[in-house]
């Protein structure tokens, strides 16, 4: 809304001083022509904003004058959770408010601490997806998070692995892990079940309100549907002997597990290899993750995936042979 933005610009000036027309139209992620006419209804509003001209010159408010509009709406203080995450907040439909906020709450800081609120700002940054991986279409995601807060039922169409299904959804959270997003949501039955959000074929809010379950809480829910996804996935454990270029490949390879078997690892050899115990999923999948490891890596057992790494180099070998 243009009064949002209004109100936005004004405590721009008023925060960090002489701006220039480029520079608050990146900040408001308008056209520099756009800016130019906020200006004039600005002006035209009575706030005494000076344009200054030459290569240093820009906009600032005349010295002295202070807006007190500082008071956060509800859905801006709610978006201040998200500041550390801008990319998240403007997935969830929260980009211009959050910005409106953070705006508001600097306006308010004494300048002391609005000035090391910015070096923070200027000196950390954190970056949601996760590498290599374009992040996930999510066109429902706003709906979705609408219904979370409002605490309305939702009818969904969700592909999942077996096929397509329609059901009523109570949602009561939404997740991003690595990039990717999930609802947690009662489905059939009061069962809590996590859906990826990207999975959504379509949404429709149906009005009805229904109650939260009495001590439920996302963050212990979702920390224990994790252990419960890392312990059905990983059924068995490696015996390896890897090299010391492998002891840095295994943490990004295998993330926290990889971290976990390195710090379990015995004394290096000689040449400065080591043996850890790296749990894996299934023997096909354990075989393919293994041999990304290359030359650097031996799997001393257990006997049945060493035989099968085995086997798989030696047909490697025969499809590459002269």
């Amino acid at each position: 809304m243009r009064a949002d933005r209004l109100l936005s610009l004004l405590l721009l000036l008023q925060n960090r001083g002489r701006m220039t027309a480029p520079e608050l139209a990146a900040e408001l992620e308008v056209s520099v022509r756009t800016v130019y006419r906020d200006i004039e209804a600005l002006g035209a509003a009575g706030v005494p904003v000076r344009a200054d001209r030459g290569p240093e010159g820009g906009y600032r408010l005349v010295d002295g004058y202070r807006t007190r509009l500082t008071g956060l709406t509800d859905a801006e203080a709610t978006s201040l959770f998200l500041t550390g995450a801008p990319g998240p907040a403007r997935d969830l439909g929260l980009g211009a408010v959050l910005a409106t906020a953070r705006l508001k709450l600097e306006a308010a800081l004494p300048a002391e601490l609005a000035e090391q609120a910015r070096r923070v700002r200027d000196r950390f940054h954190l970056d949601a997806p996760a590498w290599f991986r374009d992040a996930d279409p999510v066109p429902y995601l706003e709906p979705i998070a609408r219904a979370v807060w409002e605490q309305r039922v939702l009818r969904a169409h969700y592909r999942r692995w077996g096929g397509e299904v329609r059901r009523e959804l109570r949602p009561l959270g939404i997740v991003l892990k690595g990039g990717i997003w999930y609802l947690v949501a009662m489905a059939e039955a009061e069962a809590v079940r996590t859906y990826r959000i990207a999975r959504f074929l379509a949404v429709e809010a149906t009005g009805e309100v229904f109650e939260r379950p009495g001590g439920f809480g996302l963050a212990a829910y979702w920390e224990e549907s994790a252990r419960r996804l890392e312990a059905a996935l990983h059924r068995g454990t490696a015996l390896l002997r890897i090299s010391p270029r492998a002891q840095r490949l295994l943490p990004m390879r295998f993330g926290a597990v990889g971290v976990r078997a390195l710090d379990g690892a015995g004394a290096p050899d000689a040449e400065g290899w080591v043996r850890v115990e790296l749990p894996v999923e299934t023997e096909a999948v354990a075989v393919g993750d293994l041999l990304a490891l290359g030359t650097d890596a031996e799997v001393l057992g257990p006997p049945e995936l060493r035989r099968a790494v085995a086997e798989a180099v030696a047909v490697l070998a025969g499809r590459y042979a002269p």
